[in-house]
């Protein structure tokens, strides 16, 4: 499921929790960002929303459309997005090699070109009603459908192993999900909120490859096909009730199981002189899962409140293949949840807030089955791919700390900082097996990370009530974050940026008139990823501004141009070992990416 297939027009608000919920899973080792939908039917509401956007190596067209209206106790919603978009990019991929000493033992450079297109349709029904004795059933589904094809060129300046690669790519991804909602109201404020959701997913992947010797003679046919389709059914439930004078008690359930088929094969056509690489791996898997939680939030006096909650939750994994055996896959995490908030006597303006939570990070399904996915390229830089049915899930106990400060008209200012220590960390560890070089996720030791954000937004009316209508607003982190087994320097979580940065300004002119900017900052540098391997991340900077000019009541033209200020995309993967030294380098050029949408209600 990606965001992307969610119609903005849906999404009712964002909210950021930086410590995690027992109503929420606790799989959040660095918080939650809850997308709340829209869970009201309004009257009569007709809009369409039309946009492109491009920077000279991709452009895009989209729309979104949402028809509702609600007819005494009933009410419908019928939202839907389309997007189709083209890329044709050239990128310059390098890859240096160093014995022992650190002497080059040879150097190969290439400018891939990537041409495809992505098409995506999304339509999201929903049906509401109140029955007579004010209950609420609420029908809503998903249908995501989505299509990319495209095909990518390498020509390498030197033959080894191949002088020119070819590889397309067919990917069909399909997507059905349906819920059903009930809600149940009782007597003294008690609530009943239950929901089963069916699930299924379809995907098709097809790629193609070839490779060209030194005389452009073909020395490689490959095929690789992947088939995977997953069905699902899951109920999940949410008792609240207020019987307690001044606690908020619930309890609630989340419990599913699902199926996944997967077939994956690759083959080789038969060429004078070159042995073939065939394999065949089907994978059957039945998944279960529970959770069980429940919650109070306490307000012990005026300004001091209180939130405990307990979460269990449990994972089975069954699985059986032809290339891995028969799997069997379980993992269960309790997790004590305290969180307070005390607002300072007399200074209703000022609080802060304290959590203490136990969370986790679980092993996606790729993650644990066994499957090998074959690259053509195998080197110590590009190794195949294989999943590891042993992996535990990461576990963090963590303490969060902030301090709030609110001002008039919207004025804020906050401080944060957090430490956590996580467990059985996880990694991507690169092996050679069998005379390949293969990447496998594993567990290893712990690691401690720590961090503290200033977050703040400014009116210039809470200053001067005859200020202009500018609202200014800015973020700065730093995250520091070390592992233990893994030794030198850069042995921090590869994914976590260690500094970033946000500045913005928005300038509302008059009625029909505004405009603002933001600029992001985000450093990079190296990750050691395991004992062997690395990564390098080079600095982001991004500009954007846009201007939104509102033509009538029911018409609104928005423009937006963004820029990386010329700065390559870059990504660079080092492996050294007691043999020697490889550097792979893949930089790809940066554009002004310019956006036009018209919003209409009709």
């Amino acid at each position: 499921f990606s965001i992307d297939s969610v119609s903005p027009g849906q999404i009712e608000r964002i909210e950021i929790m930086r410590a995690a919920t027992a109503e929420f899973s606790t799989q959040a080792i660095a918080g939650t960002i809850n997308i709340v939908l829209k869970a009201r039917v309004s009257s009569g509401k007709r809009e369409l929303k039309l946009s492109a956007e491009g920077d000279g190596m991709f452009r895009s067209e989209q729309g979104n459309f949402q028809l509702s209206d609600k007819l005494d106790k009933f009410g419908y919603q019928f939202t839907g997005a389309f997007r189709a978009a083209d890329y044709d990019e050239t990128s310059l991929q390098k890859e240096e090699y160093f014995d022992a000493q650190d002497r080059p033992l040879g150097t190969r450079q290439a400018s891939p070109r990537s041409r495809g297109h992505y098409r995506n349709l999304s339509l999201t029904p929903r049906l509401e009603w109140t029955l007579d004795n004010g209950d609420t059933l609420i029908s809503q589904t998903l249908v995501n459908l989505q299509r990319t094809r495209g095909n990518r060129i390498t020509e390498w300046s030197t033959p080894v192993p191949y002088r020119a690669e070819h590889a397309g790519l067919d990917d069909r991804n399909d997507l059905l999900r349906t819920e059903l909602n009930w809600v149940r109201k009782f007597d003294g404020g008690a609530k009943l909120d239950t929901r089963a959701v069916l699930n299924a997913t379809r995907r098709q992947n097809d790629v193609p490859e070839q490779g060209f010797d030194d005389a452009l003679l073909e020395t490689l046919d490959r095929t690789s096909a992947t088939s995977t389709r997953e069905r699902g059914v899951s109920l999940i439930g949410k008792y609240t009730t207020p019987i307690v004078e001044g606690h908020a008690l619930s309890a609630g359930w989340d419990a599913g199981q699902g199926r996944r088929d997967e077939e994956r094969g690759q083959h080789d056509r038969a060429i004078a002189g070159i042995v073939p690489l065939n394999t065949d791996q089907a994978l059957s898997a039945r998944l279960r899962r529970l959770a069980v939680y429940g919650q109070d939030e306490w307000s012990l006096t005026p300004t001091w409140s209180m939130y405990l909650g307990l979460r269990w939750e449990g994972i089975a994994i069954d699985s059986e293949g032809a290339a891995s055996g028969v799997v069997h896959h379980r993992s269960s995490v309790f997790s004590p949840l305290f969180q307070t908030l005390w607002k300072f006597p007399n200074r209703n303006n000022d609080q802060l807030r304290l959590a203490l939570t136990r969370t986790y990070k679980a092993p996606g399904f790729g993650q644990l089955i066994p499957n090998r996915l074959m690259v053509t390229n195998n080197s110590r830089i590009t190794p195949d791919t294989q999943g590891n049915p042993a992996l535990k899930p990461e576990l963090a106990t963590g303490i969060d700390l902030a301090y709030e400060h609110f001002l008039a008209a919207g004025a804020m200012v906050s401080a944060s900082a957090f430490v956590r220590r996580i467990s059985d960390f996880i990694h991507d560890d690169v092996v050679l097996v069998d005379g390949r070089w293969v990447s496998m996720p594993v567990n290893d030791g712990q690691a401690q990370t720590r961090g503290i954000a200033v977050d703040g937004k400014l009116p210039l009316r809470a200053l001067d009530k005859q200020a202009p209508d500018i609202e200014l607003r800015a973020n700065v982190s730093r995250n520091w974050s070390s592992v233990d087994n893994v030794p030198g320097h850069g042995n921090r979580l590869g994914r976590q940026t260690p500094v970033s940065a946000n500045v913005g300004v928005d300038y509302k002119y008059s009625a029909s008139f505004n405009m603002g900017a933001s600029f992001n900052f985000r450093n990079g540098g190296l990750v050691r990823v395991s004992r062997n391997s690395s990564m390098y991340g080079t600095v982001s900077r991004e500009l954007e501004l846009f201007g939104v000019v509102k033509l009538s009541d029911a018409t609104q033209l928005r423009a937006s141009a963004s820029s990386r200020l010329k700065q390559p995309i870059s990504e660079v993967k080092l492996y050294d070992d007691a043999a020697g030294r490889s550097v792979s380098t893949l930089d790809i050029p940066s554009a002004i990416l310019l956006r036009l949408a018209l919003e209409v209600k009709l």
